[in-house]
């Protein structure tokens, strides 16, 4: 009887053990909660960390809480730690057979592994939380897995176009087959979204069309996008929606040629920043502005904009920035005839590229360097004895002689030329930044004589997993072990996607009783994916290893208050061929004008 009694007591003190649990597991998971949409993820991660080390019985909860840590991983870029609690959350919704948990995991996985660049995989989770969506008739879930697939695509493309050569909207096929492919997607959700009349993801639709339209040259399509997304950002008031879509007409018109149309979304977008207190979009304004005013020959007012940027990129420390601003406004003091001045600002970008490490600038500095002490008669001495000249941007201005306008001199566009030649301003000055800017490449590419054997390995069979084709374009040089490394390793990629998968049982802050047991056990008829699913992954998985092989290296260093290294040189190349495609060969004799003119159309503006 005694026995009997203590048995009861003892179980009447479990559940109330348990309850408590319950109750601080549920609360500390609230409080996460609430941060998190307050904007403080690192603390509301914290709390979702206590919950999960609490544990609780409830599996919907578990699966909410391992939800929502994933995302504030997310927001706060730990993209491996986001992964794994979005990969919990998928194992755990599919075991309870939470179809629409399952849809949602997937395309946070999806998202979490676009950021990761693992484009392939985000693709497939993206698609299945699709085919869920549309199974479950959600409809607010589809138009979301629709967008995440474009955006996927859209990234996709993007990456593969970076250090392309090739002008605007002349991209490799693949790349233009992909960008469509977004623009599709896009399109889809744009039309799902209209039905339900979601205004604020019309106006996401339309800027991400906007943006895809731009990277395949469509620029006249992505204006009149971006103008509808600046309608809607209007209508709801969100300033920086609207200081985006100022940001990308801008840049559209820049290349269809109207910098005066671009020069004043710039000024808008200033504008726009200065009121949010964003001193890095301030910055990028103000370089944008700079060059828009270059490509319009107005120096002046080129350096004022330029003398902005460096003044807040040295505020922010941002040293790549500082660099870029020196390196523009030498080239404006230049173009202004002010070659003492030119020269200041080229020896500091000299000093921060051989701080920072940028071969590319440190060249092309050092080139400018030498020609501003020809032009000058200077020689190293001299330049040395000037070293000890304050260089200070504060309040600095402008200094250039009236009659500079009347005698221009500019950089000598190569070794050939001298300078006491005449050519154009726009010609000379545009010559130069191609010559440098088309050898970027180049200098990047790395020199491994073993990069043949891969290539040979890619290209021997067009059958074959790629680790075969490798092992068959290295059997000339392979040693007894040689096999079993490879065999090793295609037997651990086409393993990679079961070691990766978590274990029911092994869920961290899930507390196993006899009634979540019964329910794990019990769901067994909750539909799994199809073996398209898991062969696709599997296919992603096994290629990875190719994808790591030897990448290029990157673009070089990055500064925040740059927009985008690459947009300016892309206009600088593509300005630098405008004067040669619009120049018309005089004919020799008669006969020739005769059939020039029967072959030869009218001469247009190239934009």
């Amino acid at each position: 009887m005694a026995q009997s009694v203590n048995g009861v007591v003892l179980d009447l003190a479990s559940k109330r053990l348990h309850s408590r649990m319950e109750a601080s597991c549920l609360e500390l998971a609230l409080e996460g909660e609430r941060l998190c949409k307050a904007g403080n993820y690192k603390e509301g991660a914290a709390f979702f960390e206590a919950a999960v080390k609490v544990g609780t019985e409830d599996l919907k909860t578990l699966s909410a809480i391992y939800s929502q840590l994933g995302n504030a991983y997310f927001y706060l870029k730990e993209y491996s730690k986001a992964l794994e609690f979005h990969k919990h959350d998928l194992m755990l919704a599919r075991t309870i057979g939470d179809r629409i948990g399952e849809g949602k995991a997937s395309g946070n996985l999806g998202n979490t592994l676009k950021v990761l660049r693992r484009f392939d995989e985000a693709v497939v989770c993206c698609q299945w939380h699709l085919d869920i969506a549309r199974e479950q008739r959600d409809k607010v879930g589809e138009a979301r897995a629709l967008y995440n697939i474009g955006n996927v695509l859209h990234a996709k493309g993007k990456q593969k176009l970076w250090g392309c050569t090739q002008d605007p909207g002349d991209i490799p096929p693949d790349v233009r087959d992909t960008l469509q492919e977004a623009t599709h997607f896009y399109e889809m959700n744009l039309s799902l979204v209209s039905e339900l009349g979601d205004r604020a993801a019309q106006g996401r639709a339309f800027g991400n069309l906007g943006n895809t339209h731009y990277l395949l040259g469509n620029f006249v399509e992505a204006i009149k996008f971006h103008r509808k997304r600046l309608s809607i950002a209007k209508e709801f008031g969100d300033k920086a929606a609207e200081r985006r879509a100022y940001s990308n007409l801008g840049n559209a018109h820049i290349f269809l040629g109207q910098f005066n149309a671009a020069a004043e979304y710039y000024r808008k977008t200033l504008q726009l920043s200065h009121q949010l207190k964003d001193q890095v979009m301030e910055a990028q304004a103000c370089y944008s502005l700079g060059n828009t005013y270059t490509l319009l020959q107005e120096y002046i007012r080129a350096i004022e904009f330029h003398l902005k940027h460096l003044i807040i990129a040295q505020q922010l420390s941002d040293r790549v920035g500082e660099g870029r601003a020196c390196w523009s406004l030498g080239n404006a003091y230049v173009s202004l005839g002010n070659h003492h001045q030119a020269l200041l600002y080229a020896q500091k970008h000299l000093e921060i590229s051989r701080e920072i490490g940028d071969r590319n600038g440190e060249l092309t500095a050092r080139m400018n360097v030498e020609q501003l002490m020809l032009a000058l008669g200077m020689s190293e001495v001299d330049l040395s004895r000037s070293g000890s000249v304050q260089f200070e941007t504060q309040g600095a201005r402008p200094k250039f002689n009236k009659s500079s306008k009347k005698n221009i001199e500019l950089w000598k566009c190569s070794s050939e030329k001298k300078l006491g030649q005449d050519p154009s301003d726009e010609d000379c000055f545009f010559d130069l930044l191609s010559k440098f800017q088309s050898s970027r490449m180049d200098d990047q590419r790395c020199n491994l004589n073993e990069q043949q054997v891969w290539e040979k390995g890619k290209t021997a069979s067009s059958r074959g997993s790629p680790v075969d084709n490798v092992k068959d374009s290295c059997s000339n040089i392979s040693s007894p072990q040689t096999e079993e490394l490879f065999d090793l390793i295609a037997s651990s990629q086409s393993r990679r996607l079961d070691d990766q998968r978590a274990s029911v049982g092994n869920l961290p802050g899930l507390k196993i009783t006899h009634s979540n047991l019964s329910h794990l056990c019990g769901k067994t008829d909750a539909k799994e994916p199809g073996d398209d699913f898991f062969n696709m992954l599997i296919k992603c998985q096994s290629s990875r290893i190719d994808d790591q092989r030897c990448s290029p290296p990157g673009p070089g260093p990055k500064a925040p208050t740059v927009p985008d290294e690459d947009f300016f040189s892309l206009i600088q190349r593509v300005q630098a061929k405008r004067m040669d495609e619009q120049r018309v060969f005089l004919p020799r004799n008669e006969q020739d004008e005769a059939s020039s003119d029967a072959a030869t159309p009218p001469s247009g503006d190239s934009s």
